[in-house]
């Protein structure tokens, strides 16, 4: 009797372990037969009313993306604006789950690891080549303070055009305007990067979210605002400020991440076909960012401008004053200060990687 009962509990164990194998084999015949998952997508993109979102995230997954997985990849997208957030607190809500997949500017959503900061500090940067350059060389530490902070993936890295300084200087007739002549102003900001450089102007950084910059430019809240040259245009800053300052203070570095548990319930087959789209899209929006940069440029002067009426404000190049003054505030406020929030393992990581890029070396 007990071996009869020894026998029927070995064959039980035997069949529940063949149905084991037999349920991984049917995993892995999916996870090797090429069929692409079917998914839909929560997914929160950047300011529905830039070129950013409406020709390049939206159309990524409401058309390319479907496409491209015979309808079986779909998502659920929408852009900050539509879904009333800011934007500083899309990573948060990517690892509560709250969204698979969401599109992030690195200085906003820096709160919880200040190495993200460290791609976009203000006025490293001057070209968009160099900015690339310096992305890809940070690409590791960013992957991997994604994943250990907010239990993301990163997919993609890329970026908005050039931020720059818009000043109401009362006089258009003006053009000698420079660096220097902002001591005492008030200037917009949005991070803590663009703050340290305002200090270094000897100016004052005043917080205003962008929707409400142009009654501030036009009340005098302040003189001047830090932003792309397309959202400039778009919102029309051109109606209150006079110059245009253009000293790069940054590119917006965008993160494209999505939650890590998402990810791995991804099949193989739908992790490379989405890891092919996005690295086409990636190279498609760094060739779109910068032919809007000039665009954006042209259309806050004189022209010629695409997008409607030029916006006519004074275009002003740095001089050599200006370019010593910028180092100068770059080594000795932006990167020191960053370097002192970071701590001395993040800040040896910056000096191997972007800091070989642009040959700055932050101190200890």
């Amino acid at each position: 009797m007990w071996k009869t009962c020894k026998m029927c509990t070995l064959l039980a164990f035997a069949l529940l372990l063949a149905a084991g194998c037999g349920d991984d084999g049917d995993h892995q015949q999916a996870a090797s037969s090429g069929q692409v998952q079917k998914r839909e997508f929560q997914v929160v993109g950047t300011w529905g009313n830039l070129d950013l979102w409406k020709r390049h995230e939206s159309k990524f997954w409401n058309e390319t993306l479907p496409k491209a997985s015979g309808g079986n990849l779909t998502a659920n997208a929408k852009p900050y604006t539509e879904v009333g957030l800011s934007g500083f607190e899309v990573m948060r809500l990517l690892k509560l789950g709250t969204y698979d997949v969401v599109h992030a500017v690195a200085t906003y959503v820096a709160q919880d690891s200040p190495a993200l900061e460290g791609v976009d500090l203000a006025g490293v940067a001057q070209d968009l080549d160099t900015y690339r350059a310096m992305m890809e060389a940070y690409k590791d530490v960013m992957a991997r303070e994604l994943a250990d902070k907010y239990n993301a993936k990163l997919l993609m890295l890329y970026s908005f055009p050039s931020q720059q300084l818009y000043c109401n200087l009362g006089d258009k007739k003006t053009t000698k305007t420079h660096l220097a002549d902002l001591k005492g102003k008030k200037i917009r900001t949005y991070s803590t990067t663009l703050g340290d450089f305002i200090e270094g102007l000897d100016a004052s950084a005043v917080t205003i979210a962008f929707a409400e910059v142009v009654p501030a430019l036009q009340k005098g809240v302040a003189d001047c605002g830090i932003t792309g040259t397309e959202p400039a245009y778009n919102a029309k800053w051109w109606q209150v400020v006079t110059h245009n300052i253009r000293v790069r203070l940054g590119y917006a570095a965008t993160i494209l991440a999505i939650n890590m548990d998402t990810w791995n319930s991804l099949n193989d087959e739908t992790r490379e076909l989405m890891t092919a789209e996005i690295s086409k899209l990636e190279d498609e929006i760094w060739t779109a960012t910068k032919i809007a940069d000039q665009q954006g440029m042209d259309c806050n002067a004189s022209g010629p401008c695409s997008r409607g009426e030029p916006g006519g404000m004074v275009p002003v190049e740095p001089n050599a004053a200006d370019k010593a003054k910028l180092q100068d505030i770059v080594e000795n406020y932006v990167v020191k200060r960053w370097a002192k929030r970071c701590g001395t393992d993040c800040t040896r990581e910056w000096n191997d990687t972007v800091g070989q890029v642009v040959n700055i070396k932050a101190p200890l």
